[in-house]
């Protein structure tokens, strides 16, 4: 079938992109070739898909935006000495004892904060390995807490870049979404954080029981040190003192809190996402020349750039940020919303919508949403395509209402962005594990990521049981009662970018 072959072709492209450690941006752009080239055997007019897929990249413009802000924001904070004084003053309580569910918290924490898994991993997530690893930690476990750990915030953060592009896929509300978020990842939130004081404790007694189980599982992963982050880990190892290294590349006042404060308020306000990062920003930028004292010439730059710190040590913990940074992400976006449009055009998804509808008809949306979500990133290999191949694939799934918008993002939160992670060959988890050097065996341990999809498929199948039983006990009581079947949309296709058109 010449549907799975361009598939396929498009797939292995991918693939070896990934392989091979390129971009995924060129693969992309052969993607929009395969798509196009198979529109024109289907006899579509390239014309028409060009201007289809020109409508989707436009609709994309808000959340491109978006990302340009967070670029620019996480590059202001690691200046300012936003993410400095957080991490300096959050590792001081890490103790041998409780290193590895501290680590699942602090880069909870961390990541909400900056919304960003691997700005989180970069900086929280590394210092919580290196001094793991010092007091002896089983690597995998507290990889896989970190691991987690960075992705809780990556979820529901209105900084996030995949929350804002749910967001914009789905035209919802960023904090009615969030909110439903907090409540769907409570428990799995909580089992986490049991799984990982279990470990502790399980830590604590061999070493205590002279084992040796700890100290010979950290000491194999640190001489495997063949990442290409082993240097970093191996500096931030031999840092005993974090206040003090950012003490000395930072005057570590109080106002530099100022920029993380307004977000967390302004959030809890329900400040549209891009005011509330403009006022972190301003807020930023005075901490930067007022308390940092740093040149205007050289905050223009790394808002472009990013920080670079003079000091190698700080360096490897801190640098990154910046317009450019953003790069990539901005690119995968809009090329990936080109296909949005040419799909619509050629109809090339149809059968394989069709199926899905067909199994969502079987198991319910959200566990058919949570299989696709599941192939997709296998295939995709990274976090913003899976999220938008999903999002088309399941389209018809969902009806055009308000809530059953709202009911379409709460399964890609909980599907698209936690299982990508979890693909071993996805750039998602393997870019945080290669930069905190952790052994690729923990992913094994970053429960919250599939206690959640798990939690959410077993509370769908419960609630479709439950519903079941009660309409078979109500034909029962009224044998000449026949309860009417609404069928869900068929084929939601992409008419104009993300607008779902029911007769297209």
């Amino acid at each position: 079938m010449l549907e799975a072959g361009t598939m396929l072709l498009f797939c292995a492209v991918l693939f070896a992109s990934v392989a091979l450690g390129w971009s995924i941006i060129p693969a992309l752009f052969v993607g929009v070739l395969l798509f196009m080239g198979y529109g024109l055997v289907r006899r579509c007019s390239l014309r028409a898909m060009a201007s289809r897929a020109a409508g989707s990249v436009r609709s994309a413009g808000t959340v491109v935006v978006a990302f340009v802000l967070i670029g620019v924001l996480t590059s202001l904070w690691r200046a300012s000495g936003t993410i400095a004084f957080i991490v300096a003053h959050s590792t001081a309580v890490i103790h041998a004892a409780t290193v590895i569910p501290l680590s699942f918290l602090l880069c909870s924490a961390m990541s909400v904060l900056v919304g960003s898994s691997f700005a989180s991993a970069a900086t929280m997530g590394t210092i919580c390995m290196s001094l793991g690893l010092s007091m002896q930690a089983n690597p995998v476990m507290l990889g896989g807490a970190i691991l987690a750990g960075v992705y809780v915030g990556d979820r529901c953060s209105p900084v996030s870049t995949s929350a804002l592009l749910v967001k914009q896929l789905t035209h919802t509300n960023l904090f009615n979404t969030i909110a439903r978020m907090l409540s769907t990842g409570a428990v799995p939130f909580v089992l986490s954080c049991v799984v990982y004081v279990a470990a502790a404790v399980v830590e604590w007694l061999c070493a205590s029981g002279g084992s040796g189980f700890g100290a010979a599982s950290a000491a194999a992963t640190a001489g495997s040190a063949g990442s290409a982050r082993a240097a970093v880990s191996t500096n931030a190892s031999s840092i005993t003192d974090i206040g003090g290294l950012f003490s000395s590349a930072f005057d570590l006042h109080w106002l530099t809190l100022v920029p993380a404060l307004l977000v967390i308020v302004l959030a809890l306000l329900r400040v549209d996402v891009r005011l509330l990062m403009l006022a972190s920003i301003a807020a930023s930028v005075a901490v930067c020349v007022g308390v940092q004292h740093m040149e205007w010439a050289e905050l223009l730059r790394l808002l472009i750039f990013g920080y670079h710190a003079q000091n190698p040590q700080v360096a490897a913990l801190l640098d990154g940020g910046g317009i450019l940074s953003m790069l990539t992400v901005m690119a995968t976006v809009c090329i990936s919303s080109a296909y949005a449009g040419i799909f619509a055009e050629t109809r090339m998804l149809a059968r394989l919508q069709q199926v899905i509808e067909m199994l969502g008809h079987r198991i319910g949306a959200c566990g058919a949403t949570m299989i696709t979500a599941t192939c997709a990133a296998a295939l995709a290999c990274n976090q913003t395509l899976t999220i938008m191949l999903t999002h088309q694939l399941c389209g018809g799934l969902y009806g055009d209402d308000e809530s059953e918008r709202s009911a379409q993002a709460i399964d890609l939160e909980d599907s698209a962005v936690v299982i990508a992670p979890l693909i071993p060959w996805s750039i998602a988890g393997a870019v945080p594990l290669a930069t905190i050097n952790a052994p690729t065996l923990s992913l094994a341990a970053a429960t919250f990521l599939y206690l959640l999809p798990l939690s959410r498929m077993l509370a769908s199948a419960v609630r479709r049981r439950s519903g079941f039983r009660t309409r078979h006990r109500s034909q029962n009581q009224s044998p000449g009662l026949t309860i009417p079947h609404r069928p869900k949309p068929m084929l939601h296709m992409f008419a104009h970018g993300f607008h779902p058109k029911s007769g297209d």
